[in-house]
This record gives structure tokens, sequence and C-alpha cells, in this order.
């Protein structure tokens, strides 16, 4: 099961997993959900810490 870091939602299912986002921030794996991707995707690609989404 995983667990987005963003809002707290929790998936188990494998297929819906392959949807979610994976970064690496100060050294650290951060999991985002689908929904929570999608809404900050610029945020991510502009390499910005999630405190500032």
């Amino acid at each position: 099961m995983l667990t987005c870091d963003f809002c707290g939602r929790r998936e188990d299912d494998e297929a819906a997993v392959l949807r979610w986002s994976t970064a690496v921030e100060d050294g650290r794996r951060h999991r985002y959900c689908e929904t929570c991707s999608r809404e900050h995707l610029r945020s991510m690609e502009g390499k910005l810490a999630p405190e500032h989404w």
C-alpha cells in the first residue's frame, strides 16, 4: 500500500499506483497520487519544494 505524501491518499491497487509520481528530495523518496501529480505538475517540473505548492 502506498500513501500520497501530499494529500495522504492510500492506494493498494498495483495498476493504479503506476500512475503515481515519484520524486527524490533531500535524499528522501516522495510519492504523489495521480490527482496531486496532475494538479502540481508545473511545480514538480520546476523543482519547487512541496512547501511552495
